[in-house]
């Protein structure tokens, strides 16, 4: 929680641990900065109206860093210019000063949800790149082919080999991506952004 407030600061981190959340608050966003932990789950109450760096200019230098930890905005004077580039930079919620408990914990529950979410996406996503990165430069042909849904037979013929050897390679692949079907295959493949080759055939093979 980031707010130059004390009493409010005070008032939030209270808050928030008798609603069995761990809170820590900072007077200012230059020392949230400093002691920030991009790997430490959560997300940040900022309040708009700081000294110095605004609650916006925090968000927009956590955004240029890659970090996209939710953002709740608390604020004394929410006018709509200021909402519209809150949200617009990806903030979950903005609230108005005197905040209503309820609607701040129900905030807060709902951010950190979101950030637990996005990071069990971004370790998968992480394990899915490291079944890729174990594949052959072959095994990165063959695969192209198989998403696109060629044939055994056909993807054979385009490379330059026998039908068999393109079987142990599929086999391979599905073993190497953590795979049963030909579908899951697809659907990884389009996760990874991985292009098929060129052109669409039959599934069956």
């Amino acid at each position: 929680m980031v707010d130059d407030d004390a009493s409010v600061l005070r008032a939030l981190t209270q808050l928030s641990s008798a609603a069995g959340l761990e809170a820590r608050g900072f007077p200012s966003p230059a020392a949230f900065l400093q002691a920030h932990d991009p790997a430490t789950p959560g997300c940040l109450v900022l309040d708009v109206a700081l000294p110095g760096r605004d609650g916006l200019d925090l968000q927009q230098a956590l955004s240029a860093s890659d970090c996209a930890r939710p953002i709740v905005f608390i604020t004394g004077r929410g006018d709509i210019p200021t909402t519209v580039r809150a949200m617009k930079g990806g903030a979950i919620d903005f609230l108005t000063k005197p905040v209503n408990d309820s609607d701040l914990l129900a905030a807060v529950r709902n951010a950190i949800e979101i950030d637990r979410v996005a990071r069990e996406a971004q370790v998968e996503m992480g394990a899915l790149k490291q079944r890729l990165a174990s594949l052959t430069p072959r095994e990165r042909e063959v695969l192209a082919h198989v998403v696109a849904g060629r044939l055994n037979k056909q993807i054979a013929a385009d490379l330059g080999t026998v039908e068999k050897t393109i079987k142990v390679h599929r086999a391979r692949i599905m073993e190497k991506m953590a795979v049963r079907s030909l579908a899951d295959l697809v659907r990884v493949a389009e996760r990874l952004g991985l292009p098929p080759a060129g052109g669409t055939a039959n599934t069956t093979s």
